[in-house]
């Protein structure tokens, strides 16, 4: 009989998460350091603490009698590799709040509350709480509570240093309050709320023009000499939610609200306008930030590309009866926004649109020409 050999494994070492690139540890450390900002979005309704298997919130004590509940989410777009290239992580959660709670804002709703997603290739403690510092900064701009988020450790998925960010907010209204109203009509006006810069839309274009004008981020900005490029380009997006709602619950007078990001005042605008009505925006009534000067010299942009692709300075247009232009612009002055006039509601579909080049009848029709700041 041959001799029978005895084959025995190699004995391993045992491999544990942390070894596979997940460090719970970092994650539960992430936790107790986000614990003080999320506590200090507090309102009420939100009085849970971080750390349970669901997030809490009392519409009653938020003083409401009929609700209907709106949700909303968005990301940041590229805007946020600007961010992870430079490490000015301070202020993108900004802006992943206001995407959310502007859109709420359009339906009339008073955002509640806000939860984050962090996703990443290996978890920065120290990055990931300023990430979170700027999302409780937005919370409190909007006065919504965060009161709840996800950090997910990806590795393989991401770059070391890579993280994605997501964004879910939900806020209510009174059933007779929500927005647009069926009303709207030829003669109403629209009154426009300026934009901070670029906001959170067209970054993958915006890079490329960066890139092709062979400008580093840490450059001066071609629009701006006090600042860097990357310094520019990251001011966040504006939150409208304070004052646009004190102006409506103190006038009655806003019948609809058009957020404006990406697709810019050509695509947004419609979104609110009933069928066989059209919006006519006069270009001379504002001037854009000069950031969209130089995206337009750069892209060599015609108008109507800049205004389908950018907000080109208007980050929120309130439609308003004409009766009552005059109550809601000084309320939105008192509550320290710019109101400005820029067109008003007609009758028909608008003109035919030479940028797309369907010659498709659109809803939004312009006269003059994009004027900028100097």
């Amino acid at each position: 009989m041959p001799n029978r050999r005895q084959h025995s494994a190699k004995k391993r070492s045992p491999v544990s998460y942390r070894d596979s690139g997940v460090d719970i540890d970092a994650g539960n450390a992430l936790v107790q350091a986000i614990k003080p900002l999320a506590a200090a979005t507090r309102r009420p309704g939100a009085d849970a603490d971080l750390g349970g298997f669901g997030a809490l919130f009392d519409l009653k004590r938020a003083g409401f009698k009929d609700p209907i509940l709106v949700a909303s989410n968005d990301g940041v777009g590229t805007k946020l590799k600007i961010a992870i290239d430079t490490g000015l992580n301070g202020t993108i959660g900004i802006d992943l709040v206001a995407m959310c709670v502007n859109d709420l804002l359009a339906q009339g709703a008073e955002p509640l509350f806000f939860l984050d997603y962090f996703a990443c290739g290996q978890l920065d403690v120290a990055t990931a709480r300023t990430v979170v510092a700027g999302i409780a900064e937005g919370c409190r701009q909007a006065g919504c509570a965060l009161i709840g988020g996800e950090t997910a450790e990806m590795p393989g998925m991401y770059a070391s240093k890579d993280y994605d960010l997501a964004g879910f907010a939900v806020g209510a209204v009174e059933r007779g309050a929500l927005l647009p109203r069926p009303d709207v009509a030829a003669g109403d006006m629209l009154i426009g709320l300026p934009s901070s810069g670029v906001h959170s839309n067209g970054y993958s274009l915006v890079r490329r023009l960066a890139a092709e004008e062979k400008l580093g981020w840490n450059a001066p900005a071609p629009f701006d000499a006090t600042r860097s490029l990357a310094e520019a380009l990251l001011v966040p997006t504006r939150i409208y939610v304070r004052p646009v709602l004190s102006a409506i619950r103190q006038t009655g007078g806003v019948k609809a609200l058009a957020h404006i990001t990406g697709g810019g005042l050509s695509e947004n605008l419609p979104r609110v306008l009933p069928a066989g009505l059209a919006a006519h925006l006069d270009l001379k009534r504002w001037k854009a930030p000069p950031v969209f000067a130089w995206l337009q010299r750069a892209g060599r942009l015609d108008d109507a590309e800049m205004l389908r692709t950018f907000n080109c300075g208007i980050g929120l247009v309130l439609v308003t009866p004409k009766a009552e232009t005059g109550k809601v612009v000084a309320a939105l002055a008192a509550a320290g926004e710019s109101p400005l006039s820029i067109g008003e509601i007609e009758p028909g579909r608008g003109v035919k649109s030479s940028a797309k080049g369907k010659g498709e009848a659109e809803a939004v029709r312009y006269s003059g020409r994009l004027e900028f700041d100097a």
